[in-house]
């Protein structure tokens, strides 16, 4: 499997098959190079303008944007409800959390996950190898809650993501408390990394770097 990071909460996934799934992608004001490949399925955890921009998608793309058990491709995805905010989705709306099983691994993308998990969220999201969860707090949760919820569902690696750098125009804080409260992480000089062996690692954040 191989993961690139396109910036702010958008990655690409490619199984062993070259089957591709994109997840929230952004349009131009966020900072980043808008995406323009062409991949078979496209997740969007929110309607915001930071995580649905489907436009430069073509119509051959399958869009999950609710909640629900879908199989595309051979590829198994969940949607699974949560909220931007503390307060239920009062301010600022619902959110997806989204598993996948690719190439045997178990995925998971929180989106802009804004509230700690209980329990019975930890046990629906289930087992994780690969998780991408939000760093950057004011929109999300910030670094601290981000590393609780990330050792609550305790997954093999960890892409943290949504959170301030030279390219975001977004109030975002930076990366630095979440790696703090986290410890084990190492940068990769490259927005790509691939996986394709089994993964002995545990809460292993890896920093993928935008080009």
């Amino acid at each position: 499997m191989q993961i690139t990071w396109l910036g702010h909460s958008s990655f690409l996934l490619e199984d062993s098959k070259g089957r591709k799934l994109l997840t929230d992608p952004f349009d131009t004001t966020v900072g980043y190079e808008v995406y323009k490949g062409n991949p078979d399925i496209a997740t969007i955890s929110h309607k915001h303008f930071d995580h649905n921009y489907t436009k430069e998608l073509k119509d051959s793309c399958k869009i999950i944007d609710k909640i629900g058990i879908f199989n595309l491709d051979d590829i198994y995805i969940k949607g699974l409800p949560s909220y931007h905010d503390k307060d239920k989705g009062a301010k600022r709306g619902d959110n997806i959390i989204f598993t996948y099983r690719m190439d045997g691994y178990a995925l998971c993308h929180l989106g802009d996950l804004g509230h700690s998990l209980t329990n019975d969220d930890i046990e629906a999201i289930g087992t994780v190898d690969i998780l991408f969860v939000p760093v950057g707090g004011n929109y999300t949760i910030d670094g601290k809650e981000a590393s609780e919820v990330t050792k609550k569902i305790n997954p093999k690696i960890v892409f943290p993501m949504h959170y301030k750098t030279s390219k975001v125009s977004l109030p975002l804080d930076g990366v630095e408390t979440f790696l703090m409260y986290m410890k084990n992480a190492s940068k990769i000089d490259s927005n790509t990394l691939i996986i394709d062996d089994e993964i002995k690692e545990s809460l292993s954040v890896k920093m993928l770097n935008y080009i």
